[in-house]
């Protein structure tokens, strides 16, 4: 039996199911990227401002590369899905109705997307389409005018392929028909997230119609947010417990998550938002000190056990966790390495870290150090070489900072430290394949990946310090190992 509205009443009493009349619901935001994150993130939200608020925000969920599948399965399921909250063995279910349209844009066609963001009821367009969909350089926070996208939708506008090329598109049209703009609002993780899609939007504009660019520029807000909530890839196991959790009703959208989650939003809409914070979102003035928080202090530590996690043999997050060693590397980069560079006021740091340890321990998660290694070159520039330069500014070491650098030049190196092939999948996979292919094993890998400006800028390639510190802790892992290099950075060693 598959998830429906007929099927509703067939659920297990561990689900929570619409109580609210989905027919009143209009769909105000338009969201680009219905992946999993968006799922069991921006979409709960509203779920719950429905249930329990009577608000009629409702979704209109398109993708616009990919993801195929899941629009179509939530055609079929009349718009629903389940998410499931993974603690240990606990899981609970909700039934998520907030969606009232689903599109995506090769199957139904780039008008309809257009259409539904150019309505007048259309306030908000959101975003999760990670960082590669804003087809921007991480070292400058720019547009990459040489990314295919970008050249193809500055070479014909009107029919855009890249998600900022489509805002744009949408934002003519608005502009055409005497529409008021809508707020574009990223929820990707990305420092400043709200500014980069501004100035990726912008350029783009300005390069086809410096008129609209200035409409643009002086109608549309770009809200900043910070969004937390650790969502694993789905795997078949993880599908076979979500029947079992729904009673044996088939959901083919489904998706689960741990139990906690956090949404910083800048409060800056200029037509009109859900009341998000009777959710339990924070409504702030400035996102980014949350940002770097949560980029630095999470994302990072996540990306350091990832790649030095897969290296040794690794599998899962919490597998990791159950190396003492990995733990401590894990808190001492978080603590040490990671806090003092932050700019937040009023926060527990320490607390902080510690929370975030025991949701890295969540046996129910399974979050596979694979999908958190993907897309390095990325992810790798306000994750740790931002925390690295504040280091050099102040002079002050980075040891463990250094061996996550490292641990990423090991891995995009294709083999882990039981001598198998890794799978890289990354946007530079084919230029990382050249650099490592052209390098001996040892300085001068380490030399060559850091020539790639895209990532690493000019400045860092050229500070003798910073070159030393990953050269040294290339060596370390060369010579000994992911899990002894760990154990001994973490021990002070």
């Amino acid at each position: 039996m598959q998830l429906s509205t007929q099927t509703l009443s067939h659920l297990t009493g561990r689900v929570t199911t619409p109580t609210y009349d989905r027919t009143r619901l209009t769909p105000r935001i338009v969201h680009l990227g219905f992946g999993a994150f968006h799922r069991a993130h921006q979409a709960v939200f509203a779920d719950i401002l429905a249930t329990d608020h009577g608000s009629d925000w409702g979704y209109c969920e398109v993708n616009l590369i990919g993801g195929e599948q899941q629009i179509a399965a939530l055609q079929q399921q009349d718009l629903l899905y389940s998410v499931c909250e993974m603690n240990g063995d606990h899981w609970n279910g909700r039934v998520v109705g907030v969606v009232r349209e689903a599109l995506h844009g090769a199957v139904d066609g780039l008008d309809r997307v257009l259409e539904a963001m150019a309505r007048p009821d259309t306030a908000i367009v959101s975003l999760t389409v990670t960082e590669k969909g804003y087809c921007y350089l991480p070292s400058s926070s720019s547009i990459d005018t040489d990314n295919p996208l970008i050249r193809h939708d500055i070479d014909h506008p009107r029919q855009p392929k890249s998600a900022p090329g489509v805002i744009i598109e949408a934002l003519r049209q608005r502009r055409e028909k005497g529409l008021p703009a809508f707020s574009v609002m990223s929820c990707d993780n990305m420092p400043e997230n709200g500014h980069v899609t501004r100035n990726v939007v912008l350029a783009l504009a300005r390069e086809t119609d410096g008129a609209l660019a200035d409409w643009i520029e002086r109608h549309v807000t770009f809200p900043s947010t910070m969004v937390d909530r650790i969502v694993p890839a789905m795997t078949p196991a993880t599908m076979e417990k979500i029947t079992g959790v729904l009673g044996g009703i088939q959901d083919a959208a489904a998706i689960a998550c741990e139990p906690f989650r956090q949404w910083v939003i800048e409060d800056n809409f200029v037509a009109g938002r859900p009341e998000w914070e009777k959710a339990g979102a924070e409504l702030v003035a400035d996102v980014l000190p949350y940002e770097e928080m949560k980029l630095r202090m999470l994302n990072g530590s996540h990306s350091f056990l990832a790649y030095l996690g897969y290296l040794a043999g690794y599998q899962y997050i919490n597998e990791c966790m159950g190396d003492d060693n990995y733990a401590l590397a894990a808190r001492r980069l978080m603590l040490d390495e990671q806090a003092p560079t932050l700019r937040t006021r009023d926060v527990d740091l320490t607390a902080y870290a510690e929370s975030l340890l025991a949701r890295y321990r969540n046996t129910g998660l399974k979050h596979r150090t694979w999908q958190i290694a993907m897309d390095g070159t990325l992810k790798l520039p306000q994750r740790m070489l931002d925390s690295i330069r504040a280091h050099l500014r102040q002079g002050k070491p980075f040891p463990l900072l250094a061996l996550g650098v490292a641990g990423w030049m090991r891995y995009v190196g294709g083999v882990d430290d039981q001598g198998q092939a890794i799978d890289i999948s990354d946007p530079q996979k084919d230029k990382l394949a050249a650099l490592v292919q052209r390098s001996a094993d040892g300085d001068e890998r380490v030399k060559t990946l850091l020539t790639l400006s895209s990532v690493f800028g000019a400045e860092l390639p050229n500070n003798a310090v910073f070159v030393k510190a990953i050269c040294d802790a290339y060596a370390l892992l060369r010579a000994q190992g992911a899990k002894q290099a760990v154990n001994r950075v973490a021990n002070g060693r």
